[in-house]
């Protein structure tokens, strides 16, 4: 960044500090890194204005524009040189279209914004996932090969320790039964067949993969090693009884991912509006195919359609099932049988 009119102090007395206390070098990078943007915004601001809007005096203002005045940006290339000056009080930026090119993130830079940005969707109670899930989708379509590299990544969460409330209560409350060695009984929904199971779980792990946080226990319904998705915990209680894993239990290898379908599974197409994106994140997809407009187009494989009938149901104008037909006509007859009892068919 270069400045072609050097900074003037203006006369006048400087105002006292909009805080009263003193700047840190922390506070300070973040004023430079948002003056210029602060500034292009508004085409021009008055020096006293800008002052009051970041919480400095009009001396700190006037140091931090000299400091501007003093850096050089080299990237991106080809080098174009920022305009800064002030003339009586007045800022004013010019030739800043550097600053308002797309950001571009290296392959090893986007690959970890994603696996952050899905360990923080894997958290229970999180308000707002679909915002969060509408971010990592428009995150995964840029970023490319990074998107593949991070869905590699399984980040194990270590349960021993912390709060009992940081991440969620369902959360804290499985750290505790891990490290205390305790068994735990779930109410798990089983989306497969819609429907609520009660079952005792001996606690090995947390696990976060592909975004989402999952509990890897030794079920003594099902007698084998399961993961538990934690959003689908509708109820938690631990135990006081001892968690007894056989020997003989392994963990499950989530290196190549949890998707396995099978042959015979029956494959279901559903197409989404921007609004139903959240689908893709939320179950595991076949494939997933952009049609433009934040619209989707994703196959799911399942062994029971009954759930699909009720997803669709429940995404209303923001999707519909288009595959297979048998299946996409019994679910528009279920939504007009639907409609006819509020009296709107």
């Amino acid at each position: 960044m270069t400045a072609r009119t050097p900074a003037k102090t203006p006369g006048g007395a400087a105002k006292a500090p909009a805080r009263g206390q003193a700047t840190t070098s922390t506070d300070r990078l973040g004023r430079l890194l948002a003056l210029v943007p602060y500034v292009v915004n508004r085409d021009s601001v008055l020096l006293g204005e800008a002052a009051a809007a970041f919480g400095v005096t009009e001396k700190q203002l006037i140091d931090d524009l000299n400091l501007l005045w003093c850096v050089e940006l080299r990237a991106p290339d080809p080098y174009c040189p920022i305009d800064l000056s002030y003339e009586g009080g007045e800022i004013t930026v010019a030739e800043a279209e550097s600053i308002a090119r797309p950001l571009r993130l290296k392959v090893d830079e986007a690959a970890a914004l994603l696996v952050a940005l899905r360990m923080l969707a894997g958290i229970p109670g999180l308000d707002d996932r679909d915002a969060l899930s509408r971010l990592i989708a428009k995150l995964e379509t840029a970023a490319g090969a990074a998107a593949s590299v991070a869905g590699q990544v399984a980040v194990e969460v270590d349960a021993r320790g912390g709060s009992a409330d940081s991440g969620g209560v369902v959360l804290g409350r499985l750290r505790d039964a891990i490290a205390g060695g305790r068994r735990v009984h779930l109410t798990y929904y089983v989306p497969a067949r819609d429907e609520n199971t009660e079952r005792d779980v001996d606690p090995m792990r947390l696990l976060v993969v592909e975004g989402n946080t999952y509990l890897e226990g030794w079920c003594r319904r099902a007698e084998a090693v399961r993961l538990f998705k934690l959003d689908r915990i509708v109820g938690l209680e631990v135990l006081d009884v001892a968690a007894r894993v056989p020997d003989d239990a392994e963990p499950i290898d989530v290196d190549a991912g949890l998707f396995r379908p099978s042959p015979q599974d029956e494959a279901v197409t559903l197409e989404l509006t921007p609004r139903g994106r959240w689908v893709a994140d939320y179950y595991p997809c076949e494939s997933v195919e952009e049609l433009g407009e934040g619209r989707q187009r994703v196959v799911l494989r399942t062994p029971d359609s009954r759930w699909i009938r009720g997803l669709a149901l429940r995404l209303g104008d923001q999707g519909r099932v288009v595959a297979p037909e048998p299946l996409a006509s019994g679910i528009r007859e279920d939504a007009a049988r639907a409609l006819a009892r509020y009296g709107m068919a």
